[in-house]
């Protein structure tokens, strides 16, 4: 109960404080009451207000509430504190158009709303509750502080839609990134804004960052900007502004690098589903175009294949680098089509500093460190340019991958001359599927590890080729294959299983041949003293020329090559030994073929394009005929008469 004490009916101000208040009292004789002070009572609920029309004053102060129902007929209400209380939920505020300060800080609410019609609130304090956004403050036209200290907040809108804030705390609370900082930029009126607390206040350029953001701001973390804070936040904005640019320029070339790579990889898809063709007496290996009529006898097995005619074969006549022509190499030319939905997982993602050689839109040429990774048969170009003695010495790797083995084959002679440290090479997805192939690698005259990956490459299930590989290539001291390391015992065994074909075939073989295999082995014995090797390695004459014959490739092995395609017969008299009129012939038909299959395609292609402009015409001419009836009928007239005579 209340003494005649606490008020006089005609007092404007009550002060109820610290009485142990656990309801509001009844206070209707006092219609005139404009100030109320409830602070630190037992308040749960607010009851016995409705009287008070005159209102303009309510602390509520340090309460048990928690429910803010009872206040709607308070509609000359213009101060309401209710700090410090229980309440969850914003709402019974419709009515309270004439706001001027809402204080809810200290209480448990999670989310802000109802207030959107307060057009007159000032003052607005949500600090210390659970509020973890932002939002639903447009209306607040008047508002000009915004008091959010101590909660969640992690994003941050709406608050440009407030015309004159011009103190916004946001102590100590989740905010991370800067960019949820950006509606800040925004505002024309903001001053004084407080972030200390939260995360992102822990970073190096922290104050340049939120100055560059919000320009107009006069104070941070309630310290006053001054213009050399301003002249190094201009600094760091040209700073951030020149990194995005290489951010960009990197995401791009990221992009196209990768576009480059699949294209590719799709366009192998294409090669591969034209070169695979029906196996013959239940062979397990997989017919390649060297096993083609278009190549020389010797290396034929001598029966004609066709592609199945279901296969996809889109011909693209003038892509990739050119070629010599051929049945197969037309085969060669067989392109899927680009950016398919289809993405082929990528061995050889590129890491670190990647420098670009060649980038078009089916090949790609990167030299990553000291590996040189060559994706696409256009790829290629990149060994004919002229290279820097120190780049070309960096390169001791090099990684072919989506490109035909025979393409390879034309660059292999001068791949050591480009790249005089080269000691590792690895051929993904290349298509090595004969052991002939292999012998190609003897043109790069010396290399320490090979790398075949099984993936494109057949050859590499034959049981046979890791023992081929090593007899063939004794010369170079072949020290891994496909990460494995090679023994005495593997180089012994190598030379009892083709040691004896060696010396039939060079039993067998025409004399003109022979000469001309031992002419080409004594040139590179040759070759070896005069590079001077030898002598700096400090070898007496007699190891020097040991060291020579085993450098140089035996005349055995020498017997097991690979020709390359463009490669014609050595003489007229080891041209005659084995004359193949049938192969001629096919490989002829096979190129017609391919040539008038590629005709044709190419001239769909251009009726295609030309038709809409071809019909167009058509019309016209038929409308500008028929434009002067009498002519037209008197010229039908006489193609009939002459037509029927």
């Amino acid at each position: 109960m209340l003494s005649s004490d606490d008020y006089s009916p005609r007092s404007e101000r009550m002060d109820l404080d610290r009485r142990c208040l656990e309801e509001c009292p009844q206070l209707g004789i006092l219609d005139g009451l404009r100030l109320l002070n409830l602070q630190h009572n037992l308040i749960t609920k607010l009851q016995n207000l409705s009287q008070l029309r005159k209102l303009v004053f309510l602390d509520l102060y340090d309460n048990h509430v928690s429910e803010m129902t009872g206040i709607e007929a308070l509609r000359s209400l213009r101060v309401l504190m209710m700090g410090k209380n229980r309440i969850h939920k914003m709402c019974c505020l419709e009515n309270l158009s004439k706001l001027d300060i809402l204080d809810l800080h200290g209480n448990q609410i999670s989310r802000i709303e109802n207030i959107s019609h307060l057009s007159k609130l000032r003052i607005l304090n949500l600090a210390g509750n659970s509020i973890s956004r932002v939002e639903n403050l447009c209306g607040l036209d008047s508002l000009t502080e915004l008091n959010l200290r101590h909660n969640c907040i992690s994003i941050l809108t709406e608050v440009d839609r407030l015309p004159h804030l011009q103190r916004l705390f946001l102590s100590c609370n989740n905010i991370t990134r800067f960019y949820e900082l950006a509606c800040l930029g925004e505002s024309c009126s903001l001053s004084e804004l407080t972030l200390d607390g939260n995360p992102l206040a822990l970073e190096t350029w922290y104050k340049q960052a939120v100055l560059r953001c919000v320009l107009h701001l006069r104070q941070l973390d309630m310290k006053r900007i001054t213009d050399e804070d301003r002249r190094m936040a201009g600094v760091q904005a040209r700073k951030e502004e020149e990194k995005k640019r290489e951010s960009h320029k990197q995401t791009i070339h990221k992009e196209k690098r990768r576009l480059a790579i699949r294209n590719a990889a799709q366009q192998w898809e294409g090669v591969k589903a034209c070169l695979e063709l029906p196996q013959q007496n239940g062979s397990k290996e997989e017919v390649s175009p060297e096993n083609s009529p278009a190549h020389s006898p010797a290396q034929s097995n001598g029966l004609t294949q066709e592609p199945s005619p279901d296969e996809p074969r889109r011909v693209s006549p003038g892509s990739g680098p050119e070629r010599p022509t051929g049945g197969s190499e037309n085969r060669l030319r067989a392109n899927s089509r680009p950016n398919s939905p289809r993405d082929p997982k990528l061995l050889e993602a590129g890491g670190g500093s990647i420098q670009s050689l060649s980038l078009s839109d089916s090949h790609l040429a990167e030299l990553d460190g000291d590996t040189l990774r060559l994706f696409g048969p256009g790829a290629l170009e990149a060994l004919e340019r002229g290279w820097g003695v120190q780049t070309a010495a960096a390169v001791t790797v090099i990684t072919f991958r989506y490109i035909h083995f025979d393409a390879i084959v034309q660059t292999l002679p001068r791949i050591r001359v480009k790249f005089p440290n080269l000691s590792h090479l690895i051929f993904l997805e290349t298509n090595i599927s004969r052991l002939p192939q292999l012998a190609a690698l003897a043109q790069v005259r010396r290399v320490d590890q090979l790398t075949i990956h099984p993936e494109g490459n057949p050859v590499v299930s034959l049981a046979l080729w890791r023992s081929f590989l090593i007899y063939r290539l004794h010369h170079f001291n072949l020290q891994r294959i496909n990460g494995l390391e090679v023994t005495m015992n593997d180089v012994i065994a190598a030379e009892r299983m083709f040691g004896t074909l060696g010396h039939i075939a060079a039993s067998e073989t025409p004399r003109c041949r022979l000469l001309l295999l031992l002419e080409e082995s004594r040139k590179r014995q040759l070759q070896f003293l005069l590079e001077g090797r030898g002598r700096r390695a400090g070898l007496s004459p007699e190891e020097l020329r040991d060291n020579g014959k085993l450098l140089g490739e035996g005349l055995s092995r020498a017997l097991f090559n690979y020709p390359s395609r463009d490669c014609s017969t050595d003489s007229p008299e080891e041209g005659a030994v084995e004359p193949s009129e049938r192969a001629a012939m096919t490989e002829q038909y096979l190129r017609e073929l391919v040539k008038r299959a590629s005709d044709t395609n190419l001239k769909g292609e251009a009726l295609h394009k030309l038709w809409p402009a071809m019909f167009v015409e058509m019309v016209r001419d038929c409308v500008l005929e028929m434009k002067d009836q009498a002519t037209f009928r008197q010229a039908g007239l006489a193609r009939l008469s002459q037509a029927s005579k």
